[in-house]
């Protein structure tokens, strides 16, 4: 289908589902209302009241922030920020702390926000801009693709207060290709869909409506990605799929990708949970080894198989090194913290001089760490887990002094899964079931630790 087919389909969907006015409110300009109905249907938007969407009020910054927010999916739970002007029962307030920890929009070096300040047009370009992934100069990119228009004297209107219809208008542009004033669309990115009867939307989320299906193992392009969904084209029909029901290269975009499907009622926090997993070794350092059998190959086997189970959820994950590679251990704590990790995990298998020596055990650093109870209930809660896979010696959760650990600024874990040096020990890992089964033991304790802190997690378990 062609853009132009696709822009008279949605307006089509529009003129059946909704009144004439935007979402039953009454004072939306012609110029903005189908824009306005579409965010609206997205849950994107929302008025004073049901039938007051205030359109000529100028735009706050609290304001943008949770439009834009739900747009690309971001976590809204209402929360405490770093933000000391923002109070956390406000309605913006982890929409504000999401944005900003994406580095959308920031806030002043006095610690303040100023939810409250009224958005110029030019401050508009650059959240959307880098909401959407566009780079360069943000007024420039935003004209080239047809989301945003100069002024009638010809220029961007940067100091201009921004109204919230105008905003709304420009938010449903940068969203949906239909709504743009250029139909200049890339389709590069070449996936397969992983399922029967998967929908092409007219948004990113389930909100809005199909225009059609598509069976397992269709091949569709790819253009950009809202949150966690992909603007596609499949066929004639173009629209947008969740990303978790999509497999091959994802194309450049926005924001995450999701790895749990769309709606499912899991705790939203985890989706600004970042998990790192840090396969030890690689590289020209083989860690332990006995006889043919290298802890870094182990170790990595395990780690890759942790970081799938963990792609599966709401949880961000990132492996320090997911191939054959050396990496210094300063450099696993730098990239820990460079990926604003939450949780750190490193993988390992012991080695001594005794055969006779066998067991599981768990470290965490305790000297001097903020951590330290955190990082025992990770190091407990995985070490649990490891033994009911297993079934080794229990040889407990220990503090140790480990770079990874004692560099680290999060709670950290590093989990040592059998001794190498033990035939009964090493036999297991050589065995791809008992490693399946170790990998589904440590994703399991990183549950176990988030639900013992309070997140809603027991949909995600193996």
């Amino acid at each position: 289908m062609t853009f132009v087919l696709a822009f008279c389909m949605i307006f089509s969907l529009f003129s059946i589902q909704a009144p004439a006015q935007a979402a039953g409110f009454t004072d939306v300009p012609s110029r903005a209302l189908n824009e306005v109905n579409y965010l609206v249907q997205g849950g994107v938007v929302q008025g004073s009241s049901p039938t007051v969407f205030n359109p000529d009020q100028t735009i706050t910054r609290a304001e943008a922030a949770a439009f834009v927010g739900r747009a690309i999916q971001l976590n809204g739970t209402k929360r405490q920020t770093r933000f000391n002007d923002v109070d956390p029962g406000s309605f913006a307030s982890g929409y504000i702390e999401s944005i900003a920890a994406k580095g959308i929009m920031s806030g002043a070096s006095n610690g303040k926000f100023s939810p409250g300040k009224l958005v110029t047009r030019g401050e508009m370009a650059v959240i959307i801009a880098k909401a959407f992934g566009h780079t360069g100069n943000a007024e420039t990119a935003l004209m080239n693709l047809g989301i945003a228009s100069g002024m009638g004297n010809g220029s961007f209107g940067s100091a201009q207060t921004i109204t919230r219809a105008d905003f709304a208008v420009f938010l449903a542009r940068a969203i949906n290709p239909a709504f743009r004033l250029k139909q200049n669309i890339t389709f590069s990115s070449n996936m397969k869909s992983t399922t029967n009867g998967l929908n092409i939307r007219t948004g990113p989320s389930t909100s809005y409506p199909s225009v059609g299906k598509i069976a397992a193992g269709t091949s569709v392009t790819g253009a950009f990605l809202v949150g966690g969904w992909m603007f596609v084209k499949a066929g004639n029909t173009t629209g947008f799929i969740s990303m978790y029901y999509l497999t091959g290269s994802s194309g450049s975009g926005t924001v995450t990708q999701p790895t749990t499907p769309p709606s499912t009622g899991t705790d939203s926090r985890l989706q600004s949970q970042t998990i790192i997993i840090d396969p030890g070794h690689g590289g020209t350092d083989p860690g332990a080894v006995n006889g043919s059998l290298r802890e870094k190959d182990v170790v990595l086997n395990v780690g890759l198989k942790v970081n799938k189970l963990l792609e599966q959820t709401p949880f961000k994950v990132k492996m320090t090194r997911s191939t054959d590679t050396f990496i210094k251990l300063t450099d696993r704590s730098t990239f820990a913290k460079n990926n604003k990790g939450n949780v750190f995990v490193s993988i390992h298998v012991n080695s001594v001089n005794s055969s006779s020596t066998s067991g599981t055990e768990t470290f965490y650093y305790a000297a001097g760490n903020p951590h330290v109870s955190d990082s025992k209930l990770l190091s407990s809660k995985i070490q649990a887990r490891m033994l009911e896979a297993w079934n080794l010696k229990d040889r407990g959760i220990k503090k140790g002094n480990f770079s990874v650990l004692r560099e680290n600024n999060m709670p950290a874990a590093l989990a040592e899964l059998g001794f190498i040096s033990n035939s009964s020990d090493a036999a297991k890992m050589t065995n791809e079931a008992a490693l399946s089964k170790m990998s589904i033991a440590i994703y399991n304790g990183i549950l176990d630790y988030y639900k013992a802190k309070g997140y809603d997690i027991n949909k995600l378990y193996k």
